[in-house]
């Protein structure tokens, strides 16, 4: 039986300098044999080092952590490919984030496999050099103290910082995780955020276990339709949220639960099947869809009847083995209401999409990260005449390259080592009847372009492995950050699919060109954090920084730092500036205004109706440059050469110099960055 549901572990309240000396000093006096006090290290982390220890594995010692083959790795992550589309989600929400801060997002399955990963990139290749990466387990008795291994042994959210990592090469990480439980208290993954010791990290906890909240709450979502489904809190404002209680009743037998639930009245996971709806509440338990407050042995709640159970039913017995006991994958949803919402051109250009769409015409949506294009993506399969069938998406950029194509094009039975012995039929035959979305196209490898292009013209696909081609019906959405145009130009993008893809191109807006930014935090916050008597609420200074500030991340960023925001608020707090995460609360005034110098996608205007065929050079971007890399006086000098001529030197000072580097947080390709320099140098520089 699981333990019961324990609270986050972090170190994050000393300061950085301090935690260090406090953990080298601990590591010094435990690897010497001598006692290390209890206070001078977080408890779950001495666990960790002990049980270590006991293993025979020493600080210094490398473990040979060899990925999966080919094969092996698409067969796990197959085993678990309904956690991974219910995660998506959360791994999309946290990208922006991870992005901003140089760290990446992990997803593993129970044992500590890395099955995901999105982020940084450049963080990801410096990760790479410690095996975090894909394919990899990062179990504790494998790798040492890590917060993937250590939170899958503790069974809760784990944070490990620097040298509080048992094996001194993984001294480079700082590693936050939160583990995802099933409605039956079984672990059935872990959501993981990681970038450099170097880098203070100090909200990475709260996302990570925030989101795996989110996922474990949708698991409840037609998970048991013949059962009684109790949704309650001590605030109602809470109901419906994922911080509400979440009771499932078999013939009043408690039979499964969330963990808020579980912690509100006080139980532990060992409740299940040994209580009762009257063991726990006052009184019946009413009507469906009545809201009530009832009383528990820990004061009064707002309680709702989800649904009235049928008697008599039984459910999989607990000795069968968690992956067979999760509960049936649910069709995917839309996104939360805390979300992109469309403005009135917006919602025209949608318009003309649905009516393309059903007319056969493929639609592509450009936009920068963050702008809801997914959103957008999903409304037009919603509102068409596909709507009824299903919804395909595949994120072209976090499939590894060596899966991309069994992924999209599916395998016969012995297609290669590892190979599922029924075969798998692939994302564009799972299409079949209804839309498949290809999300950020523009980093689909060049070899599968010619592929794809295939499929769209003959309406045929052929399986890895031979086999006869299978006839498919799609309708073709796509997506991209990147400016395809500029990538056909570059060779990285071929033109021919670039036409096929774009005959009717929509370009979503930035957040920060949106008019009424302050009501659209408003109404964000109040879908977060409801608007009860003891909801949190934020303050005139702090609604006027979040709608002034620039958000290169976009609804994805801002919805993220609200968040945050919402779970380290106290109840009916008023949350000032000062409660803002520190890059959006130093942010100056002229910056937050004034957004970007350019943006890599062009101005938003008419959606185009069909592509350009010009390829010329397009504008300086600036898709990761931080707000202090300018002068304020640059961003008011209103002419866009100077802010571009500034934002390239900004980076390149912030880079020492490498183009690569300076390209890459300008958000543009190194030769475009190399195009503007020698054409600078050729009219003299400055």
């Amino acid at each position: 039986m699981p333990a019961a549901p324990t609270p986050a572990v972090s170190t994050s309240a000393l300061s950085s300098c301090a935690a260090t000396d406090a953990v080298l000093a601990a590591r010094r006096r435990f690897f010497s044999g001598a006692p290390v006090p209890e206070d001078a290290l977080a408890q779950p982390i001495l666990r960790s080092w002990t049980r270590c220890a006991a293993r025979g594995l020493g600080p210094q010692s490398r473990s040979r952590m060899e990925p999966l083959t080919d094969g092996e790795f698409a067969a796990r992550r197959e085993r678990h490919e309904a956690l991974r589309r219910r995660c998506r989600p959360e791994l999309e929400a946290l990208h922006a984030a991870a992005r901003a801060a140089d760290s990446i997002v992990i997803l593993t399955d129970p044992s500590g496999l890395v099955l995901d990963t999105v982020g940084s990139a450049d963080f990801a290749d410096r990760a790479a050099k410690v095996a975090l990466r894909p394919g990899v387990s990062w179990s504790e008795a494998e790798t040492g103290t890590n917060a993937i291994g250590t939170a899958l042994v503790e069974r809760r959210p784990v944070e490990v910082r620097g040298a509080e990592h048992y094996a001194e090469a993984n001294g480079i990480l700082s590693c936050a995780a939160a583990p995802i439980h099933d409605p039956f208290g079984e672990l059935v993954g872990l959501l993981d955020l990681s970038g450099p010791a170097s880098v203070p990290h100090l909200h990475a906890l709260a996302l990570v276990e925030l989101a795996a909240g989110q996922v474990e709450h949708r698991m409840f979502e037609g998970a048991f339709p013949d059962h009684s489904l109790v949704r309650f809190h001590a605030d109602p404002s809470f109901l419906g949220t994922a911080r509400e209680g979440i009771l499932v009743f078999e013939d009043y037998r408690l039979v499964a639960a969330n963990r808020p639930g579980l912690a509100l009245l006080g139980l532990g996971w060992d409740a299940l099947g040994a209580k009762r709806f009257g063991d726990l509440f006052e009184g019946s338990l009413g009507k469906a869809g009545e809201e009530r407050r009832v009383r528990t042995r820990r004061g009064d709640v707002a309680m709702r009847l989800e649904r009235q159970g049928l008697p008599v039913r039984t459910i999989a017995p607990r000795s069968a083995p968690a992956v067979e006991r999760q509960p049936a994958p649910v069709p995917a949803q839309p996104p939360a209401p805390t979300g992109p919402r469309f403005d009135a051109a917006t919602e025209r250009d949608l318009g003309r999409a649905v009516r393309l769409m059903e007319a056969g015409v493929p639609v592509l949506i450009q936009g920068e990260t963050g702008v809801g294009k997914e959103v957008f993506a999903r409304q037009i399969h919603r509102r068409g005449n596909r709507g009824a069938k299903a919804f395909a998406a595949v994120n072209c950029a976090a499939l590894p390259e060596g899966l991309i194509e069994s992924e999209l094009f599916g395998y016969e039975e012995g297609a290669f080592t590892g190979a599922r012995r029924a075969g798998f039929k692939g994302l564009f035959r799972e299409a079949d009847g209804g839309v498949l979305f290809l999300d950020e196209i523009g980093d689909m490898p060049l070899s599968l372009q010619s592929r794809l292009l295939r499929v769209l013209q003959e309406r045929e696909v052929t399986p890895l492995g031979g086999g006869r081609p299978v006839a498919v019906d799609f309708a073709l959405v796509c997506a991209s950050h990147r400016d395809l145009k500029q990538r056909v130009e570059e060779g990285s993008f071929r033109a021919d699919l670039y036409f096929r893809i774009a005959q009717y191109t929509v370009t979503l807006p930035a957040l920060r060109t949106l008019a009424d930014r302050e009501a659209l935090v408003d109404r964000l916050w109040a879908e977060l954090a409801g608007t009860g008597p003891a909801a949190p609420s934020l303050s005139a200074e702090c609604r006027a920084a979040l709608a002034g500030h620039g958000w290169p991340g976009n609804f994805r960023q801002l919805v993220g730092v609200l968040r945050v925001l919402h779970a380290l608020a106290e109840p009916g707090e008023i949350l000032g500036v000062d409660a803002l995460p520190a890059d959006v609360r130093s942010a100056p005034l002229e910056w937050r205004g004034a957004g970007r110098p350019a943006e890599i996608m062009p101005a938003r205007a008419e959606a185009d109706t069909a592509p350009s065929q010009d390829f010329g050079a397009r504008d300086l971007g600036a898709g990761d440059l931080r707000a202090g890399d300018l002068r304020a006086g640059d961003l008011r000098a209103g002419d866009l050469g100077t802010v571009t001529r500034a934002a390239m030197d900004a980076a390149l000072a912030a880079s020492g110099g490498n183009v690569s580097q300076a390209a890459r947080r300008l958000g543009i390709h190194r030769s475009t960055l190399h195009r503007h320099l020698a054409g600078r140098g050729a009219r003299g520089g400055h």
